[in-house]
Order: structure tokens, then C-alpha cells, then sequence
């Protein structure tokens, strides 16, 4: 499903964010991605939703070499990757079933099947009823829930998730965690990238440690 062959990403300001990196992911597979801060863990899932290119190397997404995709071929790309971020990028002037459907109204879906989708994504993460609710009245972690039906609402094989769980105590963190090992054991493949590293080691999952820009252990 992902695979990285001696990836590496230099800026123009010569600072080398990624160096050397190879792994492959199967799918259907829950992987977490840690290490320091400046590591590289944003500038990799950056990567592998054709946000960035590589300098040198190839990044493969399901099957296909994004490294050599042209840029109007990246939104098509996108759509089959859904991501969340740790602030989660809520729209707060519109309510929570208008959140969760933006990537739907976006590719021209008919209104019946938007509501059913969004009704679904919303069943799945905890939050059946609620999308009447403005964001606003929402707890950090219910508002990180929004983020993640948003996220699977189209249905992605691929689920991306930089530092979920960075504003959340330690009980929503584990929370949001098990909403992820859910997903993959439907099938989705989810890498995470994550400083949180005893929540790591309580859950079973791969590992991929990061450190300047290169993989130092997994």
C-alpha cells in the first residue's frame, strides 16, 4: 500500500528534512511513526498526500508512483487518503454534519447519499445525533471525533493522523487510539505520527522511529 525506496527531501534552503528512507506498509496495517520533534514525521505524511515531493527516491501509493505523478493527477490521489490533524481544522461557522461533509459537497455528491454517509461516519466515531451541534459545543476530544468522521467520511483505504491526540488527556488519547486500531482492523491502512510514546507501547502496533531525518529503528 505505501512503499518508500531511499526517499530523501532536501528544501532549497539545503535543510535535509528526510534522508535515506525505505519501509513499505502493507494494507490494512496500523502503523505509528515517532521521534523527536523536527524528526521528519510531518514532512513524511506530507509526502504520501503529494503535499511535498522527494528530492531523490520514490514514494509509491497504492501502486501508484506519486514521485512522477503530475500535479492534476495529486487531487485524485487525495481522495482515496483521508487526514487528520491534532488542532483538527474544524470549521466552527458551520455545524458539525456541514464539517463532516465538506469532502463530499467537494466532489459533487448527490445530497441522499452525503446525509447517509455523514450519518454513518458520525455512527462510528461515537457521535450518532450530533450533527445539528455546532463545534463550539463540543469537548476537545468530540471535536477530534468530528475531525476523524471528516476524515473516513469518503470511505479512504488510506488514513494519515499527525500528533491526533496532542491536545487530549490521557484517557481521550486512548480513546481516539482504539477509534484508529478500529479502522485498521476494517481494512484501512492508518500510520500515525506521534510523540506520545507511552501510548505507543500500550498499543498493538508497528513502530517506525525517526531521528534526523532518518529511520533509526523499528
Amino acid at each position: 500500500m505505501l512503499v518508500f525506496d531511499h526517499v530523501s527531501k532536501r528544501y532549497p534552503n539545503g535543510y535535509e528534512a528526510l534522508s535515506d528512507v525505505s519501509f513499505t506498509v502493507e494494507a490494512g496495517a496500523f502503523v505509528f511513526l515517532t521521534g523527536p520533534s523536527g524528526a521528519g514525521k510531518s514532512t513524511l505524511l506530507k509526502m504520501i498526500n503529494g503535499v511535498e515531493r522527494s528530492s531523490r527516491g520514490q514514494v509509491h501509493v497504492a501502486g501508484q508512483n506519486i514521485s512522477r505523478l503530475p500535479a492534476r493527477k495529486i487531487p485524485g490521489l487525495r481522495q482515496g487518503i483521508g487526514v487528520v490533524f491534532q488542532n483538527h481544522q474544524l470549521l466552527f461557522d458551520r455545524r458539525v454534519y456541514d464539517n463532516v461533509a465538506l469532502p463530499l459537497f467537494i466532489a459533487g455528491m448527490k445530497p441522499a447519499e452525503i446525509g447517509r454517509r455523514v450519518r454513518a461516519a458520525l455512527s462510528k466515531v461515537g457521535l450518532t445525533g450530533r450533527e445539528g451541534d455546532w463545534p463550539e459545543t463540543l469537548s476537545g476530544g468530540e471535536q477530534q471525533r468530528v475531525g476523524i468522521a471528516r476524515a473516513v467520511v469518503h470511505r479512504p483505504p488510506i488514513l494519515l493522523a499527525d500528533e491526533p491526540t496532542g491536545n487530549l488527556d490521557p484517557d481521550l488519547s486512548r480513546e481516539i487510539m482504539s477509534l484508529f486500531l478500529q479502522f485498521s482492523q476494517l481494512g484501512v491502512t492508518v500510520l500515525i505520527a506521534t510523540h506520545d510514546l507511552e501510548l505507543v507501547e500500550s498499543m498493538p502496533a508497528r513502530r517506525l522511529q525517526l531521528q534526523d531525518g532518518r529511520i533509526r529503528a523499528e
